[in-house]
């Protein structure tokens, strides 16, 4: 089948690590790329933010990514992109008159938007990746999204042919929201277990007890509270992987960890490159992630797959994928996130157990030739009209 996927602020051959570039990018150029070795032909349109972009870039044997015009040819913050999307939604149709998908498959509320207005009839299915719910419960009035976002998700949720929650917890969400259980389907996100593994190069170490963190450096992530969490692991250090050389959040982290005396123990390494991603984190003997939320999670089921032990914030995808096989731990509470810690570094048996539930449960569950069929199997039942139990699907 064609298959289009929207993702307007997310570019997949974008570098991962900075404010708007994360798990999204990653997920979507990894799921197009299953796609098309089932046999679907791919198309990828996000917006073009350089001038130095081509019109179109050949990501992988049937998968083009497509640059849309829309507004400036420069980074914009996703939650400044609104103005724009009209005009995205406009390329999009043309696009469409001329070779028309089988079915297209939004990433992000503001792609969903463009894509069921330039649809016309061809099925949509939606995945939101983060909801304008969540993100208003937990940041207040640091909210940057637009003030409709929330109407406009419920909205589309309501009108999207299927939507793909990434984990129990957003069906809940979702639910809340008004939207009928039997439009949605569980299909969680991938990770590349050829380059996530076990065995394979592993990056220097420092002889000492090393905790990773590695993410978007955004507050919500919650790296303060690892670095807070450090004052009672005297025996450990931090590495803290993201973002780059001038990002403030970075700089903040770092004037965090001088404020508690930490300097010598805590490591801000900014922007790792992808491929050396699956190294660093067999380099620790624990990988942390503790964001305030988490619509999925990424980092923790990579590093489960590298056969490392996870500790984890007891939210959202963590629940489904970190539960069982890892240490979950409340958002925001380091002496918690501390107990942990030492319990997981002081035990090398219990570290080997974990690390190997790990690597079991991302094997089982979340290759990305798996994701893919399942994903494959919501586009073929909404390309036949059927839209009720979906459900069955997710696991």
């Amino acid at each position: 089948m064609k298959v289009d996927l929207i993702s307007e602020h997310a570019d997949p051959l974008a570098a991962v690590g900075g404010v708007d570039s994360g798990g999204q990018n990653v997920y979507v150029a990894a799921l197009a790329v299953a796609l098309a070795e089932r046999g679907h032909s791919v198309v990828i349109h996000t917006r073009r933010s350089s001038e130095s972009q081509p019109g179109s870039v050949r990501l992988a044997p049937g998968v083009t990514v497509e640059y849309v015009r829309a507004g400036p040819a420069v980074p914009v913050p996703k939650d400044d992109l609104p103005p724009y999307m009209p005009e995205f939604t406009e390329r999009l149709a043309a696009s469409w008159a001329g070779r028309r998908p089988d079915v297209v498959h939004a990433h992000f509320w503001m792609s969903g938007q463009a894509a069921l207005s330039a649809a016309a009839g061809i099925p949509v299915v939606q995945t939101f990746h983060a909801l304008g719910t969540v993100k208003r419960r937990w940041q207040g009035e640091a909210d940057t999204s637009p003030a409709h976002r929330i109407d406009t998700e419920r909205e589309l949720g309501l009108r999207a042919d299927a939507v793909l929650a990434t984990c129990s917890d957003e069906v809940s969400e979702l639910r809340s929201m008004g939207i009928p259980e039997q439009r949605i389907a569980v299909v969680p996100c991938g990770v590349d277990l050829s380059a996530f593994c076990p065995d394979g190069p592993v990056a220097p170490r420092t002889g000492r007890k090393t905790v990773l963190s590695i993410g978007r450096m955004v507050p919500r992530k919650g790296v303060d509270t690892v670095i807070a969490a450090m004052r009672r692991l005297p025996d450990a250090d931090l590495v803290i992987a993201g973002g780059g050389p001038d990002d403030e959040e970075a700089d903040r982290l770092r004037e965090l960890a001088r404020a508690y005396g930490l300097d010598h123990r805590v490591h801000v390494i900014g922007s790792v490159p992808r491929h050396h991603v699956p190294a660093l984190m067999r380099s620790a003997d624990v990988v942390v992630t503790v964001p305030w939320y988490e619509p999925f999670g990424m980092v923790p089921v990579e590093a489960m797959a590298c056969g490392v032990p996870v500790v984890a914030s007891a939210v959202g995808g963590h629940l489904d994928t970190v539960a069982g096989c890892g240490v979950l731990v409340p958002p925001r509470r380091p002496r918690a996130l501390a107990r942990a810690l030492r319990s997981v570094l002081g035990d090398p048996d219990r570290r080997a157990a974990l690390g190997a539930a790990g690597a079991r449960r991302a094997r089982e569950r979340y290759g990305w030739p798996c994701v893919a069929e399942r994903t494959e199997a919501v586009y073929t039942q909404v390309i036949d009209g059927k839209v009720c139990r979906l459900a069955a699907l997710g696991g």
